[in-house]
């Protein structure tokens, strides 16, 4: 699937790194094909590298049920898919830019920046820092012994000597 999975990792893990495929889908693969989930990735042979591919490109005609995929009833094609690696990012886009077309009110949250599914926005889901409120500067704590002296006030920095006048008129 264009991933480069370390020989070392375990079935499950290797195969939750391609994006698109969790743990859930992982395990039914392997179950699927009769694979040990706890063997090591590098132990596979070509045939079985093969299959699990075929498989992951094809859940539908490996008996997947159809709520196991991640996108159903696509509105293109109307079929059920499975998306992985790149498509993911692209075919959600596409959703987005689709609704923002035919001005629909998720379109609308979706360009505002708002959320779409209905939840609450009063409290929680806010972006950006406070705004109107400065925060006071703390106290500089005490030094350690100086056993509750005062401390000395700081020698006032010395104002730069002002430039004569004279210097920066313009004589013509």
């Amino acid at each position: 699937m264009g991933n480069d999975i370390p020989g070392e990792r375990k079935m499950l893990v290797g195969l939750t790194q391609i994006k698109g495929i969790g743990y859930n889908f992982a395990t039914a693969v392997l179950d699927t094909l009769k694979i040990n989930t706890n063997s090591n990735i590098g132990n596979l042979t070509e045939e079985n590298v093969q299959a699990i591919e075929k498989l992951i490109t094809d859940p539908v005609g490996g008996n997947f049920p159809t709520w196991f995929l991640n996108r159903r009833k696509d509105i293109e094609t109307g079929a059920d898919l499975h998306l992985l690696t790149s498509d993911i990012p692209f075919t959600l886009r596409n959703d987005i830019e689709r609704e923002r077309i035919t001005a629909s009110w998720r379109g609308y949250r979706h360009l505002s920046g708002l959320k779409v599914r209905g939840q609450r926005t009063r409290t929680s889901g806010r972006k950006g820092g406070a705004v109107g409120v400065a925060k006071g500067g703390m106290a500089a704590p005490a030094k350690k012994g100086s056993a509750g002296a005062p401390a000395a006030p700081a020698a006032p920095a010395a104002a730069p000597a002002a430039a004569p006048a004279a210097a920066t008129e313009k004589s013509e």
